[in-house]
């Protein structure tokens, strides 16, 4: 098979959140335990970063990798879901792998996927390890793709556990409380490994403090620790909070291993993100006149965030490119959207795209004004028509609204 063949097989045949949702979801490691004995377990040879959290893990693991490849490391970084291309989830160094690579290992380990029901996200996972493997890099960074406890990359023993923050998001696989949530998260910590936690609560707290004295962890807030804050090309303003449980974690990493990271390393790596890593969809802007910017966030805490800095922008008009999944809870994120934008309601592209007859109708049960479209493309270029140059348009809801107009 040829690239678009084996990615096509990979997202058609077996179970893929990204476009399917709860069925893909699986409740145990014992595949992923198959699936890296098969490969000769490429990830004891490897030394990692393991990062898990309800928001801001992506651009965290890109900030890491981003720090860490200035300081002249070879450095892998595995991130999920991918915008536009799959290869997006698997870089070094920020160069993607290889369509070849990617076929070869899917050819000649298809019959084994195939005999043991290996998911999409497990075989992705096994496709990192080996790449990173087979390309001896210092260090890579993981993110966790959900939870942390069963997720398929929990079977690494990094050299520090990250969790960002906690949010509900996910609840109907990991709990319908923080708490709960929390638990799930802290998965990730590992016997004698440190844990950074970045942002926390009452709630939140007592499940980190516990999870890591019971493996005699070493635990650091970020957020009660770190009181520098160094500029970045990530000028989202969730990325404070990020920027924080890096620097303890870069912190950590120079205190208690043999990695070594200087100033200049960590001011220009912050600097340098994007350049380094090829992070796309946090805060980024598309066009000065009128400024339109796109973001992923999905969740209630991120939106917020979100939304609350579109505020601080100067424009006459605010227009909002709006799509969600269809298991995104509505009475939940809408109450959040200004009454007085002119929404552009839309479904992204996925088999898991929340109906725009749905959308616009819940939306107007909360005082959201605006008409539908039969894609994103068109919501996304009406907005641009029906806008003037001192308006601002924002597109967002959904990680895959913002894949379908990078």
């Amino acid at each position: 098979m040829n690239y678009q063949e084996t990615t096509a097989w990979m997202f058609n045949q077996l179970p893929m959140y990204q476009l399917q949702g709860a069925s893909a979801y699986k409740k145990d490691l014992t595949n992923t335990h198959l699936l890296i004995n098969h490969l000769g377990n490429p990830h004891q040879n490897l030394k990692f970063i393991h990062v898990a959290g309800t928001n801001g893990k992506g651009s965290t693991s890109h900030m890491l990798a981003s720090i860490l490849q200035e300081a002249g490391y070879k450095v892998g970084l595995y991130t999920s879901p991918h915008l536009k291309d799959f290869r997006e989830r698997i870089k070094i160094n920020g160069t993607e792998i290889t369509e070849v690579f990617v076929c070869d290992f899917i050819n000649s380990n298809k019959t084994f996927f195939e005999a043991n029901d290996i998911s999409f996200f497990e075989m992705s996972v096994g496709l990192a390890f080996a790449y990173f493997a087979k390309e001896k890099v210092d260090i890579a960074v993981i993110e966790v793709g959900m939870g942390g406890r069963l997720d398929a990359t929990n079977i690494i023993t990094p050299l520090a556990s990250v969790i960002t923050n906690i949010g509900l998001d996910h609840t109907q696989f990991l709990g319908n409380t923080i708490e709960l949530i929390a638990a799930e998260k802290a998965g990730i910590i590992k016997k004698e490994i440190p844990v950074i936690i970045g942002e926390y609560t009452a709630e939140t707290k007592s499940v980190f403090l516990d999870k890591a004295k019971e493996n005699n962890a070493a635990i650091y807030f970020a957020s009660d620790l770190i009181s520098n804050n160094y500029p970045s090309d990530l000028i989202g303003d969730y990325q404070i909070h990020n920027k924080k449980t890096v620097l303890q974690t870069i912190k950590v990493l120079n205190e208690q291993t043999d990695f070594s990271i200087n100033q200049d390393n960590i001011e220009s790596g912050l600097l340098n993100v994007v350049k380094n890593t090829g992070l796309l969809g946090r805060w980024q802007q598309l066009n000065e006149n009128p400024k339109v910017i796109c973001d992923t966030a999905h969740n209630k805490n991120g939106l917020e965030i979100v939304l609350n800095q579109i505020q601080k922008e100067k424009f006459e008009q605010l227009h909002i490119v709006l799509g969600v999944v269809n298991d995104k809870d509505l009475d939940e994120v809408l109450p959040l959207f200004p009454k007085d934008a002119i929404y552009y309601f839309c479904k992204p592209d996925i088999p898991r795209g929340l109906d725009t007859a749905i959308l616009k109708e819940k939306a107007t049960q909360h005082n959201l004004k605006g008409e539908t479209y039969s894609s994103v493309t068109e919501a996304y270029h009406s907005a641009k028509e029906f806008s003037t140059v001192d308006d601002f348009i924002y597109v967002g809801g959904s990680t895959f609204v913002v894949a379908e107009i990078l």
